[in-house]
């Protein structure tokens, strides 16, 4: 009786491990290859998808057919999102990474910016969410309330004289041991007030040391204004006291909103600043501190953020969105952070190969629709340049310097040639190290100034924790 009982035990494990093999097998049979899975995919729709080979290595898709629908977006987010892979779409080419909350697809981006549009009809709806999304940001930033600024004067060079300008090279505490270091710009005849004009260098090579970063401020100050580049946190000067890749965290975005807010300070306390004429302007990364700075301080009067808004891309580095203030009040994103600033003149530059290349169908509209409850629909503008790249070239540059002369009354007959055409051919380029604020091997850096990033952090816990 017990040798039938055993036997019978042992036919049931039998079966279901049959069964169990047969089923294995089964999804073994619909399992295929990623890389031959997005071949297939390119193949069926017609589209261009590139990836490093890493990505897709030693990775396999369960069910591989029965993912595909008509639509080449939903097919893509059936296959990759299990495998938390992303996928934008830029110029047409989808080009694949691991996943990336700051890169969304062209359809989610819009659909989200939609959603914000349909939270406010009038200046009051829109003011109340402004008031709101602004509150969140600097406590999300740790900046609410702003900490104490420390009692130490701006450090100095000494003038460099330039063809109808002037340079001297900065450095200020912004917290106890961090130092910003930019370059001010200043025209060599100055009368009574002048406007002020903040440029937060992008991710470019070399920084503030950039040809063209060089360029527009320069150029800027022959026109009449005076002009203040500076460094991203862990970039230039700031690498004597972090490293380049500190510059990849979350904190950055906020020690780089409390630099460009304490430089705002040092430059309106100038004898010759205008208040009422205060603009800011930036690239790239440049341009998301221009869009956050805009949304933070009423003080900016004008702002021009180039090659950088968009509403499915926040920026490829945690400077620009490691602290989670686009999920302020259910989700925000830049768009709506440059809607912030209506109704005072903006201008968006745009172009067709970055993720810009949406903006006069999609992210302009709407800046012009929140524009328009002020009245002010015309104060918005933009220049899409459909066969230019993610620079800051010398065409975006000129269509900066119209709009700033226009609204800053700058001398734009100052930077003119004969036929009227922009000239910036007496705005020098200098070598790197005149840039420097502390010395060519930084041996002119203050003795209390911070080093790594583990120490900042702790000043920055004091400092907090004292509010």
């Amino acid at each position: 009786m017990m040798i039938r009982k055993v036997n019978t035990c042992l036919f049931l494990l039998l079966m279901v491990s049959v069964r169990l093999f047969a089923q294995h097998n089964a999804e073994d049979s619909l399992k295929e290859p990623l890389k031959q899975v997005l071949t297939e995919v390119a193949a069926r729709f017609h589209v261009q998808i590139k990836y490093d080979e890493s990505l897709v290595k030693d990775k396999f898709v369960t069910f591989a057919k029965w993912r595909f629908r008509p639509d080449v977006d939903k097919t893509l987010n059936n296959i990759l999102t299990p495998l938390d892979i992303s996928f934008p779409k830029t110029a047409g080419v989808y080009k694949l990474r691991k996943f990336d909350y700051p890169r969304w697809t062209v359809e989610d981006g819009k659909e989200q910016l939609d959603y914000l549009s349909s939270l406010y009809t009038d200046v009051a709806s829109f003011e109340k969410r402004k008031a709101a999304i602004r509150a969140c940001m600097y406590s999300t930033l740790g900046l609410s309330p702003m900490p104490a600024k420390p009692d130490s004067k701006a450090i100095i060079t000494n003038i460099r004289q330039m063809d109808g300008y002037t340079i001297e090279n900065i450095a200020i505490e912004t917290l106890p041991g961090l130092y910003v270091t930019g370059s001010l710009y200043k025209p060599v005849k100055i009368k009574g007030k002048i406007p002020v004009i903040l440029s937060p260098n992008g991710h470019f090579q070399n920084g503030r040391y950039n040809k063209d970063q060089q360029k527009l401020c320069a150029t800027f100050a022959r026109m009449g204004a005076m002009a203040m580049s500076y460094d991203l946190f862990g970039w230039g000067e700031s690498m004597l006291q972090f490293k380049f890749e500190d510059h990849n965290r979350s904190l950055a975005m906020t020690l780089q909103a409390l630099n460009g807010l304490r430089l705002i300070d040092f430059l309106l306390s100038q004898k010759e600043a205008d208040p009422n004429r205060l603009a800011i302007t930036g690239a790239s990364g440049g341009g998301s501190q221009t869009m956050l700075l805009s949304a933070l301080d009423d003080r900016i009067k004008v702002s021009a953020p180039v090659v950088m808004l968009s509403c499915y891309f926040y920026g490829g580095s945690l400077s620009e969105s490691g602290m989670p203030i686009h999920l302020c009040e259910g989700g925000t994103n830049n768009p709506e952070l440059a809607a912030m600033f209506a109704p005072k003149p903006q201008l968006v530059v745009s172009d067709g190969k970055d993720w810009t290349e949406h903006v006069p169908e999609i992210e302009f509209p709407y800046l012009q629709k929140v524009y328009g409850y002020y009245g002010k629909k015309d104060a918005v503008i933009n220049v899409h340049f459909a066969n230019e790249g993610h620079d800051y070239g010398i065409s975006k540059r000129k269509a900066v310097y119209t709009f700033m002369a226009k609204n800053l009354g700058l001398d734009i007959k100052t930077i003119s040639d004969a036929t009227g055409n922009i000239d910036e051919s007496k705005s020098a380029v200098e070598d790197e190290k005149a840039l420097y604020v502390f010395g060519d091997k930084g041996e002119h850096l203050p003795a209390n100034a911070i080093h790594g990033f583990d120490n900042m952090l702790k000043v920055f816990d004091k400092v907090v924790s004292k509010k």
